[in-house]
């Protein structure tokens, strides 16, 4: 058995990690996983750069960052694979919370324009929101929805926070709203400090939030144990999208050695049941979070490079240049080379316009066919690298 040291931060999206070490999907291709819990999303990228583990979870932005540039000089990072799609919700402070109820506002849960423009009317200077990273699905999302709903980018300030530490800086008034993954937004709530406005997936139906990643290196010096990795998580990911195995996937999730958290809060993303306020509000949010089904898994260096066309320009990049690097690192070549034996459902391209489905889309793959997830932006944004500018 072969060891591999992977580092995770305590998120529900940390899964296909611990429940490949847990269950055995590791063991079934001769590896043992050594999982470190770290504390921070610069911490998980830092530590993979000295080579102090063998993979991370990360950031689905964090390797575009690096690609362009934008963080400590490391040796090359790639993510071969998603482990994750959403998860993650928009909340914002008792105070916003009861302005927005006094204006009329019925936190429905899911009409990202109707949330934001009761949000710009509430609102009447900046907006402090919390986001895990400045290079971050979250981050993301956030501009993307403020932008579209009339906040200008001096009317906004995003502030790092990890995690765990989110509902924290609520409480000391660091933040007015925050976009974080489960299970913390609920954390926030069960404390009485929030209340959840918005999932990530009515702003995105697809946000891809957490990949797996590799120095470049060991990925291209040690393809076995890379190959047995990859299998172990995707086929801990294909058992979690079972709505049967949920229950017990929180249970496993929610011990001391992983979040330390009631099973209860880590079920609430894991089903995406989620209490919304103090006051017990539920909203039901299918595919809340999604870890395997549809193609989540499947690196689309589209992804790559629409997140280094937001990031260049912001840090006076050329757009176009950076999509190119950022595309380089997005391997889908390693993921159809150590997957198709497990028998992944494989596209046939490596790149498409993202943003374009409205609803599942079968379509055409190596063998026969499969279905992908509907992506679309709420406010209709679509993004083509081939004709993007």
């Amino acid at each position: 058995m072969i060891t591999l040291r992977l580092g995770y931060v305590p998120l529900i999206d940390a899964a296909p990690l611990i429940i490949a070490h847990e269950l055995g999907f590791a063991a079934e291709e001769g590896l043992v996983f050594d999982l470190a819990r770290l504390g921070a999303w610069a911490q998980a990228r830092d530590m993979l750069g000295a080579g102090l583990i063998d993979a991370a979870q990360m950031l689905v932005p964090m390797p575009v960052a690096q690609a362009l540039g934008l963080g400590p000089i490391l040796p090359a990072i790639d993510l071969v694979m998603f482990l994750s799609h959403g998860g993650q919700a928009v909340a914002v402070n008792r105070a916003l919370e009861h302005r927005l109820r006094d204006a009329g506002h019925d936190f429905a849960f899911g009409n990202a324009r109707a949330a934001g423009m009761a949000l710009r009317r509430a609102v009447p200077g900046r907006l402090r929101v919390g986001v895990p990273f400045p290079f971050s699905t979250q981050s993301e999302l956030v501009r993307h929805w403020l932008a579209a709903c009339g906040f200008a980018p001096a009317d906004m300030d995003l502030v790092t926070v990890p995690p765990p530490m989110m509902a924290d800086a609520v409480a000391r008034g660091d933040v007015d709203a925050f976009c974080v993954g489960e299970p913390w937004a609920s954390v926030a709530v069960d404390r009485g400090q929030a209340a959840l406005l918005l999932p990530g997936t009515a702003i995105w139906a697809a946000p891809p939030e957490k990949g797996l990643v590799l120095l470049r290196s060991f990925a291209e010096t040690r393809p076995g144990e890379t190959g047995g990795l990859m299998r172990a998580v995707w086929r801990a990911g294909r058992w979690l999208d079972d709505p049967d195995h949920r229950g017990t996937a929180a249970e496993i999730l929610s011990r001391p050695a992983y979040l330390d958290l009631p099973p209860e809060l880590a079920e609430r993303g894991l089903t995406g049941r989620l209490t919304i306020s103090g006051r017990g509000e539920m909203r039901d949010v299918p595919g809340f979070v999604v870890f395997n089904a549809g193609g989540a898994s499947f690196p689309w260096k589209s992804l790559a490079a629409l997140f280094a066309s937001c990031i260049a320009p912001r840090h006076g990049l050329d757009p176009q240049a950076a999509m190119a690097r950022a595309m380089s690192h997005f391997r889908t070549d390693l993921y159809r080379r150590h997957l198709r034996p497990a028998g992944a459902p494989l596209p046939g391209a490596s790149q498409r316009v993202e943003g374009a489905l409205a609803q599942d889309r079968s379509v055409a793959a190596e063998r026969g066919g499969m279905i992908l997830r509907a992506d679309a932006f709420f406010d209709g944004f679509s993004f083509d690298p081939a004709s993007a500018n």
